[in-house]
């Protein structure tokens, strides 16, 4: 078969054939997307599907219980995919007793029979002359575009926007899947204490993308049962977070400053801490109302006020409840700071809403969301309350936009994020439901 493909010129197999993976070569028998009338064995003996099997991505055959016939003789059993025949050899199946159960053996070229432990010579079926040059040609298209955003851009306008929108809400489930797992991990470290646990995620959050990591090294250099005893001082929370950050190591000429600045001290003594370096924490490129002072005054604030925190936030569904839970501001020396020792104009430090939306998104509902599937509670709510928050804006949502795709809320761009990073920038098309429609659409 020859192909003609722009990048590689007429009869340019040799090249293009380098481009398909296994990978390719699943989703190709996955979804069966080639000439099934002329599908036989390396013998020349008719086969048919009658069920490919289920796809198995963890060790062992490629599909589980298939059915097929050969002839007019009727098979059970599991399917083994490779580029080549001769990588049945290169893989060692032939002394792995897992693939003694293969019916079939489906390849991309065949260069060598391949046989069973038994010495009998498994079925074969090449698939190089029945898939469409059209879909090759796509898929090619789809893999080799480097200099463009996103591989299917000039396609994704003229996407359906019922399989958009679908593949959006599997996205952003998938999205919740992995911070759930990165919570589990804290909550195991926390022996199952919810509210420690909400508390380290509540402040990586609180640190935004810049500071972050440094505001979650910060959260788990506190021991939470030292939160729980300072909550009810007054005060005491601001101490504990600004000395932890290592704030005040510094020598400044300013009251407040060396109030907190003693009491740190003695805590700092009494409890054997130890301050993080502050040069972690990142003040460049940052708005002044990001600043991690404002932050962590907010957040010593915050926890002053509420006390199990975590509690008050699983019994809310509603945003407005949100956005009182966070309506706090700072101690009245940030009115007129940003950081210690310089005086500014006077402004009101309140948690804006556009930051408990943040907050929302990154913090309150994965933790929403993982103690409700610790807990077998119904996620609707949840669901709910992603979709009544505005689309985050950034160069991603932005760049998306331009391409015709708009996130309408807080769902749709986590969604797209996921869709970027986890599929686009590593060019899984073939697990992309935009991707899959594409190559499904070639004939």
């Amino acid at each position: 078969m020859k192909t003609n493909h722009p990048q590689y010129g007429e009869g340019g197999f040799a090249l293009f054939n380098s481009l398909f993976t296994e990978d390719f070569l699943h989703y190709i028998w996955r979804y069966q997307l080639f000439d099934k009338n002329r599908l036989q064995t390396t013998d020349g003996v008719f086969v048919q599907v009658l069920k490919p099997g289920y796809y198995n991505q963890q060790s062992g055959p490629d599909f589980f219980n298939a059915r097929i016939l050969i002839g007019e003789q009727e098979w059970a059993g599991n399917i083994e995919i490779h580029r080549k025949s001769s990588d049945w050899y290169a893989h060692k199946h032939e002394i792995d007793p897992n693939y003694d159960a293969v019916i079939l053996h489906v390849v991309w070229e065949y260069d060598v029979p391949v046989f069973y432990a038994n010495s009998k010579e498994i079925e074969t079926v090449e698939l190089k002359s029945l898939v469409s040059e059209e879909r090759l040609n796509q898929y090619a298209k789809l893999i080799t575009t480097n200099e463009k955003w996103i591989a299917c851009e000039s396609e994704l306008i003229q996407m359906p926007s019922v399989i958009i929108k679908s593949w959006m809400s599997r996205l952003y489930v998938e999205r919740l899947e992995e911070k759930t797992a990165a919570i589990t991990k804290i909550l195991s470290e926390n022996n199952n204490d919810w509210e420690a646990t909400f508390f380290i995620v509540l402040a990586k959050a609180f640190g935004m993308r810049l500071n972050g990591e440094s505001f979650l090294n910060l959260a788990t250099s506190l021991d939470f049962s030292l939160v729980r005893k300072y909550l009810n001082q007054k005060g005491q929370m601001e101490v504990l977070l600004m000395g932890q950050a290592g704030f005040l190591e510094e020598t400044i000429e300013d009251v407040y400053f060396l109030k907190l600045q003693k009491e740190y001290r003695y805590l700092k003594k009494k409890h054997k801490l130890l301050p993080l370096f502050k040069g972690q924490f990142q003040f460049f490129r940052t708005r002044p109302t990001n600043f991690p002072t404002i932050r962590l005054a907010q957040l010593g604030q915050l926890y002053e006020q509420r006390k199990k925190l975590f509690a008050v936030i699983v019994a809310a569904n509603h945003i407005r409840e949100f956005y009182t839970i966070f309506q706090v501001g700072t101690s009245r020396y940030w009115d007129t700071h940003y950081t210690f020792g310089k005086e500014t104009k006077k402004t009101s430090k309140q948690v804006s809403k556009s930051f408990v939306n943040v907050l929302l998104i990154n913090a309150i509902i994965p933790m929403k969301y993982a103690f409700y599937k610790f807990k077998s509670i119904d996620f609707e709510t949840l669901e709910t309350l992603i979709t009544n928050i505005d689309p985050e804006r950034n160069a991603v949502i932005t760049a998306f936009g331009k391409r015709g795709v708009k996130a309408e809320s807080a769902l749709e761009s986590q969604a797209l994020l996921q869709l970027k990073s986890n599929y686009c920038n590593k060019k899984r098309c073939l697990q992309c439901a935009i991707g899959m429609s594409l190559l499904q659409r070639s004939s």
